[in-house]
């Protein structure tokens, strides 16, 4: 028996597979590499896409209560129905064009080049730096009450924007008022006794969601509807969002926001 022959046989054998997986593990993190350099969307980007949403969303509702207002006016003027009815139209199609026109501001601002070197390069910059009301006051107060009752800041920010546009004179249709849109009973609930007021507003709307947070254990989703619905129809629904397309484009929208902007600690 040739020994020299089978061992010659055997080693080619056993360093074959041995060059195999080297080239396996040489290839490895040419593929890993390949994969990491795959281009996501950036939160800007998703912001501009969410505010979009958000603008065609108001635009419809200004165009829905625009062609319902005409259709008022003229039945205004035959009598058919009261002056309280046509005004209390023509403020719900004055506070729809209202939100248009700040969504439209903020969609110019997120245009804006960002000064990334300056927020980063301060090592106390909060989520202050992150977003805006453009009215510093009300920033403060958000702030002030979101710490105060456990509930973040930028939540409260992205609830009021979609409630009023950060108008402090708002006045729905079904009566909700102010920044924060507190309905009579909410507000009284709260110790609100002007809801107009800034502070009275940011404070009751502040403690409302989170008394909804503490409710729907910690569901933001749920606590926005809640907001929009009121909290018995979240639970008239087994603690679902209730089957209303007004509350679900509500919370949808807002989470949308809430996700794509919320700073990380």
């Amino acid at each position: 028996m040739d020994f020299k022959a089978i061992f010659a046989h055997f080693s080619k054998a056993v360093l074959l597979p041995g060059f195999v997986v080297f080239g396996l593990f040489i290839a490895a993190p040419v593929n890993a590499q390949e994969t990491t350099t795959t281009p996501t969307k950036d939160a800007r980007t998703e912001l501009k896409s969410s505010l979009t949403d958000l603008s065609s969303l108001y635009q419809k509702e200004v165009d829905r209560l625009e062609k319902q207002q005409q259709q008022s006016k003229g039945l205004y003027d035959d009598g058919l129905i009261s002056r309280v009815d046509f005004e209390n139209g023509e403020k719900a199609l004055a506070d729809a064009r209202a939100k248009v026109e700040q969504v439209t501001k903020e969609i110019a601002a997120a245009n804006q080049p960002m000064p990334e070197i300056g927020i980063l390069s301060d090592p106390t910059a909060t989520s202050a730096a992150v977003w805006s009301t453009g009215n510093a006051r009300v920033d403060n107060l958000i702030n002030f009450y979101g710490k105060q009752y456990g509930v973040d800041p930028f939540l409260i920010y992205c609830t009021m924007s979609q409630e009023s546009g950060f108008t402090s004179g708002a006045t729905s249709p079904k009566g909700a008022m102010g920044l924060t849109q507190l309905m009579p009973a909410t507000a009284a609930r709260y110790g609100v006794t002007n809801p107009y007021d800034v502070g009275q507003s940011i404070m009751g709307g502040t403690r409302y969601l989170k008394d909804l947070l503490k409710m729907f254990n910690g569901r933001v989703d749920l606590a926005l509807a809640g907001y929009n619905a009121g909290e018995g129809a979240v639970m008239k629904f087994g603690n679902n969002i209730p089957p209303y397309e007004e509350t679900r484009n509500y919370v949808k929208l807002i989470l949308k926001r809430y996700a794509v902007k919320k700073p990380t600690s």
